[in-house]
């Protein structure tokens, strides 16, 4: 049997593997999408153990970590194609997400990102008052400051 060799694919796998391409990133493809009033986001990270990830929020940046263990030096490879070592990918979110409610699941390689919409990024109605007339708010109505959080009046009145 007979078998072509070009030194310079083995060149061309290699640098695909550590910058990849315009269509297939090197070590983290992603998918990300609004459903509601949240946004999903799903890390294919196959053969990485979920001890080895690590996620971390600041500032509206989210960062992903993993880690692939390197293959056993003992081993005789006849084909390494899968990246290896530590990946990260950051992420940066708008105001308009409550980076304090993410939660985060890892199954069968994807790992699973849900960041809920901020409270004060939600559409809201706001009734229109007429000069002639004055309205309480109810208990039903609520009243939110920017930050989503809500209006208390203060103790006394």
């Amino acid at each position: 049997m007979l078998m072509r060799s070009d030194p310079f694919r083995e060149l061309d796998r290699f640098t695909e593997q550590v910058l990849g391409t315009a269509a297939r990133p090197a070590a983290m493809p992603m998918d990300a999408w609004r459903d509601g009033d949240e946004f999903i986001v799903e890390f294919d990270l196959a053969g990485i153990s979920a001890d080895s990830l690590d996620l971390d929020v600041e500032n509206n940046v989210v960062t992903v970590r993993a880690e692939r263990a390197p293959v056993d030096p003992g081993r005789e490879m006849l084909a390494a194609e899968r990246p290896r070592g530590v990946f990260s990918r950051q992420l940066v979110l708008g105001n308009n997400l409550d980076t304090g409610r993410i939660t985060a699941d890892y199954h069968d390689g994807v790992l699973r990102l849900v960041i809920p919409v901020a409270e004060k990024a939600k559409p809201r109605k706001i009734t229109i008052g007429r000069a002639d007339e004055s309205k309480a708010i109810t208990e039903d109505q609520k009243v939110i400051t920017e930050d989503g959080s809500p209006v208390r009046e203060p103790a006394g009145v």
